[in-house]
């Protein structure tokens, strides 16, 4: 009952909430009506997922705990996401994904979310943060040809193979992420793990093949040759990788 008064807090355009507790091995997305939230205290247990949605521009954390293998997953979009947290404990294994979405035949892939995220106190073994950009959709397959018809007895002949249709180009993969981070000068940086590659560029739609000619008909009086094969379609360009994102370091 309390997280449902919670949730229906952070529908406010600006939520301050006391509390939000994940449960292990589930998934909670806050509600994506607030651009600004304010958390006292924010704990995703054991493989746990808390989501954050696009819409979410500002968020405030007194006290954060993530478990093992625990994630925090941001919605891309195209404005920066700014986290501010006064303490963090981060589980091993635990991380914060921002990377981008995949691209679809009528999608772009969306690139990785820009975060700017500081930590004024942070116990972890690692800081890992994904915010690589989705990867390009592939070309289409091009179609195949369609298999000549065969000759008659009395007229006619064997018709030719269609061609086989060209593939299509893949797309382009999306850029990168740009991370701000704010850190403890304390805090190592062989500890730190942030991924900004471009998204993986899309392949190439495979050629069509093509089709065969019509067969060859032998009757008694009369008879027909066979009909030429078509040509094979020509296979599409690989689309490009994304652009890299940007990693910027600060010591607090």
């Amino acid at each position: 009952m309390r997280k449902l008064i919670i949730l229906a807090a952070l529908f406010s355009p600006l939520a301050l909430a006391d509390a939000i507790s994940v449960a292990s091995h589930s998934v909670l997305r806050l509600p994506n009506k607030s651009s600004v939230v304010h958390l006292q205290r924010l704990e995703v247990a054991d493989s746990a997922t808390l989501l954050l949605p696009a819409s979410l521009v500002d968020l405030k954390i007194d006290e954060l705990h993530l478990g093992h293998d625990a994630r925090i997953a941001i919605v891309p979009a195209d404005t920066t996401l700014q986290i501010e947290v006064s303490r963090a404990s981060l589980g091993e294994g635990s991380q914060i994904v921002a990377h981008g979405a995949p691209g679809t035949y009528e999608k772009a892939a969306k690139a990785g979310r820009n975060l700017a995220l500081q930590l004024h106190e942070l116990q972890a073994s690692t800081l890992a943060i994904d915010a690589r950009g989705g990867a390009g959709a592939p070309g289409y397959v091009g179609l195949d040809g369609a298999n000549g018809k065969p000759g008659g007895c009395t007229w006619g002949q064997a018709s030719r193979g269609a061609n086989g249709d060209n593939g299509g180009n893949g797309h382009d993969g999306a850029p990168g992420g740009r991370v701000r981070l704010a850190l403890p000068a304390d805090f190592p940086a062989e500890r730190i793990v942030v991924q900004v590659d471009g998204g993986a560029p899309g392949v190439a739609g495979a050629a069509g093949k093509p089709g065969a000619g019509g067969a060859s008909k032998g009757c008694l009086v009369y008879s027909t040759a066979g009909g030429a094969a078509g040509k094979p379609g020509v296979a599409g360009q690989p689309g490009l990788p994304g652009a890299a994102g940007e990693l910027i370091l600060q010591r607090l």
